[in-house]
């Protein structure tokens, strides 16, 4: 009987997500939303439009973060591991790593979109 009403309220939860993903944005519909790209580009224009290097630079830095921050994640097995102090000290530095490059990008303006 619990697996009947565990099936039932997934599946319930499942079909309304997927009805709200449906109609909610067909409710508030303007003109840059219905276009094939939503990048702000014009399809129809130059393909040889100058590229933003600020974009690229965002890019870069959260691509670097995002697989830094991927090299913890093992962090939760490694506590088992005959030498905790050096596995979590090893932790400790990487995430020492990390705010400091967050610090420095902070501190050189690396992360604003605006100059």
């Amino acid at each position: 009987m619990n697996l009947l009403i565990t099936l039932t309220t997934d599946l319930t939860t499942a079909l309304l997500l997927i009805t709200i993903a449906f109609w909610l944005p067909q409710i508030n519909i303007y003109s840059e939303k219905a276009t094939p790209y939503e990048c702000g580009f014009d399809p129809m224009g130059s393909a040889r439009l100058p590229f933003s290097m600020k974009f690229f630079l965002v890019a870069i830095t959260f691509l670097l973060f995002d697989l830094e921050i991927a090299l913890l994640l093992p962090l939760p097995w490694a506590t088992q591991s005959p030498n905790l102090k050096l596995m979590l000290l090893m932790a400790l530095l990487l995430i020492t790593i990390l705010a400091l490059g967050l610090a420095y990008e902070w501190c050189q303006k690396g992360l604003e979109w605006t100059e």
